[in-house]
Formats: C-alpha cells, structure tokens, sequence
C-alpha cells in the first residue's frame, strides 16, 4: 500500500488539499473548565492552532509577542468563524475552543467547498477497502462505510459502487503513524481520519487512524460519523461554521440509526453536484433535513431554560446556547458535545440552589448534572419527585430564590415542591394565572435572573418581578440572546 501512495503523491503532491480530522486528547463532551495550563504554555498552543488553521506561517509570525499585529488579526478571524466576541486577544473562551476536539483542514464561513470548487468529473464513483480495523467485524465496517457514503447519494446524482481490485476513485484504508502519504497519524487521542480533495490519484482517498478505537457505537469513535465527515471532504466539502452541520469542525456524537443531514451539508453538497434526480415531487425525500435553529428568529420557542452557576443555557432541539457575562454573544453549540447521554427536545430544565445541581426532563425522566458531570444513578423518574403518577411530562421548572421552593409547570398548572424536605406542597396544582397575574396559557420555559422571573409562552417572554409576581414587560423568546 505504502509504494502505491507514494507513487501516487509524486505525480499529484502540489494539486491535492488534504483534511484531517484531529481530537485533542480531551474528553470527547469538551467540558468548559480549562486545565491549568501556564500563559506561556497557551501561547504556544494557540500559536499551532493558528499557523494549522488560520494560515499563521512561521516566516512572518516567528513568535506570539513580536508578531501580535498578524496574531492579533488571525484570532479575530477565529473568533469570528466560532461566534466568539471578537477581541483580537487569547481569552479565556477562544482558548477554551482551541481546546475542543476538531477536524485539521482551515476553516472557512458556513459550507464551503475547497478552493477552485474542485469536485468529481462523473456521478459514478468507485470506492475499495483496502483493509480493515480490528475494532469492529469486518461487516461493520463494510455497513458504516456504505451508509456513510449514502448519506451524501441520497441528496445528489452521485451513486457509490464498490470494487474489489485495482485503483477505486476513492480508497479507503487502515494506518498508524506513518502510512505512506507524508501526513503520518499521531497514535491514540490525536489524529482520527484524513482525507483528500477530488483530483486524480490519491485525491478522494480516506484514511483513517489505526491507533484509534472505531466502533458502531457511542464509545470510542463511531466509524460511521467519522467516515461520513470524511467523504464530504473527498466530495469537495470544506468546513462549516454551523455547529449543527456534518461538516463543522468539531467531532460529536450522534445516534447514526437516527441521524439525517443536516440542512447546511445538503445546501454546500447541491451547489456542486446539484439534487438527487430520483426526488420529485411525487417522490420526495423521505428524510427530513434539519436546519440550525436561528437565536434571532422572531418565532423562536424554546424547549427549556436553565441558570447554571452562573452561566444561562437555552435548549432548543438537538442544541443549547451558553451564555454567560463573561461573552458578548451567546455560543450555540451541541447538546451531546456537553452531555452525549442527555436526550434532544428537553422538556424543561431548572437549577437547585438547594443541592448545586442542574436537573433536565424528558418525559417521564429525569437527569442531574453537578457542573458539567452527570450524577451518578440517574436518570430517575420524575415520580421520585413527589410529581403524581398521572403527570406524563411537565413543560418548565424553575427554583424560586425566594420561597425556596421550585416550581414545576404542567401546561396552565404548576405544583410547588420543597426541595428541603423532598416533598410536594399541599394545595397544588393552581393555575399559573392565580401565581402568576397576567399569565395566559401554557408555560413552556422558565428561569429566573436579576431578581426576575422570566416565563416563556411559545416566542414570547414574560417577565415578572420575583417578589412581588408583578408583570413588567412581554418580550420575545429570544431576548437573552442578544439578538
């Protein structure tokens, strides 16, 4: 295999882009708490991150003092491309995103195909497994790589056939360290995958790091979600800035039994190849694209809002916002990069002041979260709470400074529970009108901050003050996102 690539690179070296999907050797949730590295340390770091990623070259940016003009641009255009307030200096969140597991190719705005669009002359492509993992049976493997390429058939002319022998548009194979194409993986925890842009020879080929543990599952990395980050690079994808997108830099998790592409991937795979033709209007596509929920959408609703130790985070679907003071502008990002074990569409979230924890519903369940870990035995039903049997899930939760109490919402009604002594309050549920005077309808987020108390009604936001329930203004859900 070795001679066959490096054959391959000397014709073809200079034409190639090539895309690497890297994990920093952290947990794959990427919690928020920074370990306590030195400046200088960071420095360092962030100087790599901008020379791989940003185009930061050495002949011009030989150290991070002598050069801050050029450093100071290359980290306003990351900070930028992440949504991170744009300081032009390495704070603390912008070090904190260099920290995340990531792919290795540069980023650029939304989908992005490589430069000079580079794309496959024909529909029909070929694809060869070279070899295989250990990891996983050779069935699954063969399964993971065949659905990963389907992804992208689904939206596109293009249509995948496999061969057994000889030079397949796309070779895919199994390497560690140095494996023949000059851009040797790095052993456990760095390196997952690369790929090359379309081109002949070894343009369109994956590798993927052997070092690595691929499974079909949610431990070690899932073959599938890797393979099919990779294809699109082999297809002629770059990077995205959606957070929600196949294509973002950032490696999570996903259930593959349930995962569709995302709006955004099917938007940058159709500007080069154009739609699926077997897709009409009598035939349409049977799976549903999502899109990125805007945080300016003046019909926003959100799923749940909670305070955590001082941060705010808004559930919306498969995502959450974080924000905090600290930030200018709220950082959308995955449910699962936090917490690949809590489910999508929350129903509500409330924090304990009681107990420093964060508790988030689904259904009839719910989890804990002490900082950014998940409590041990849950997730628990939420009858454990005193809640009655004949509630199937509630809409909101909020704690109440106040009366130390917290406040569990079920449509119109609420029930009041004592988190002192782990029981509900009697004379409840009443409706959220008689607590609450100005309050129509249905709760379906709630929080409170400043000495507020914000209710949530579809993409609406009532704001009452918390000691004297009184109503003060009616806003737009979206108001704490600083739209």
């Amino acid at each position: 295999m070795q001679h066959k690539l490096n054959q391959r690179l000397e014709e073809n070296m200079k034409t190639f882009n090539v895309s690497i999907l890297v994990c920093l050797a952290i947990a794959a949730h990427c919690v928020p708490i920074l370990p306590p590295n030195g400046r200088e340390q960071d420095e360092e770091m962030a100087e790599t991150y901008l020379k791989r990623f940003y185009n930061l070259t050495e002949e011009t940016e030989p150290t991070f003092r002598r050069s801050f003009g050029q450093m100071n641009m290359k980290l306003s255009e990351m900070q930028k491309f992440f949504g991170l307030k744009v300081t032009g200096t390495l704070d603390a969140d912008t070090l904190e995103v260099m920290k995340k597991p990531r792919c290795g190719v540069p980023d650029v705005a939304k989908y992005s195909t490589f430069p000079n669009n580079p794309k496959w002359p024909t529909n029909k492509l070929t694809y060869r497994i070279e070899n295989y993992t250990p990891d996983m049976s050779v069935s699954e493997v063969d399964s993971a790589l065949q659905k990963a390429l389907q992804v992208w058939a689904q939206v596109t002319p293009l249509r995948f056939t496999r061969i057994y022998s000889g030079t397949a548009d796309i070779m895919i194979s199994f390497g560690a360290k140095a494996h023949g194409d000059y851009y040797p993986f790095d052993g456990p925890g760095g390196t997952l995958a690369h790929a090359f842009a379309p081109s002949v020879g070894i343009g369109g080929d994956a590798h993927f790091d052997e070092d690595e543990t691929f499974t079909s599952g949610s431990n070690g990395y899932n073959l599938f979600l890797v393979a099919a980050h990779e294809f699109g690079h082999a297809l002629g994808l770059s990077h995205s800035d959606d957070p929600g997108a196949l294509m973002f830099p950032i490696y999570s998790y996903t259930d593959p039994n349930s995962f569709s592409l995302p709006r955004d991937d099917v938007r940058g795979i159709q500007s080069l190849y154009g739609s699926n033709p077997d897709v009409t209007p009598d035939k349409p596509d049977p799976e549903p694209h999502p899109e990125t929920p805007d945080a300016c959408d003046p019909n926003l609703v959100m799923d749940a809002v909670t305070t955590l130790r001082g941060e705010k985070l808004f559930f919306k679907g498969r995502f959450l916002w974080r924000s905090y003071s600290q930030s200018r502008k709220p950082q959308q990002t995955l449910i699962k990069s936090f917490w690949p074990e809590i489910p999508n569409n929350l129903d509500a979230a409330y924090e304990s002041r009681e107990t420093d924890t964060v508790y988030l519903f689904k259904g009839q369940k719910v989890w804990a979260i002490s900082g950014y870990d998940i409590v041990r035995g849950y997730p628990k039903s939420i009858s454990k709470m005193g809640l009655p049997n004949t509630v199937q899930k509630i809409s909101a939760a909020l704690y109440d400074e106040y009366s130390r109490k917290t406040l569990f919402f079920v449509d119109k009604y609420y029930y009041s529970y004592d988190e002192a002594r782990k029981r509900m309050d009697e004379g409840f549920p009443k409706q959220v009108e008689e607590g609450f005077p100005g309050m129509r309808g249905k709760v379906t987020a709630a929080f409170q901050s400043g000495g507020f108390t914000y209710l949530f009604k579809g993409p609406y936001l009532f704001e009452f003050g918390s000691s004297s329930r009184r109503l003060y203004r009616v806003l737009r859900a979206s108001y704490f996102l600083r739209c």
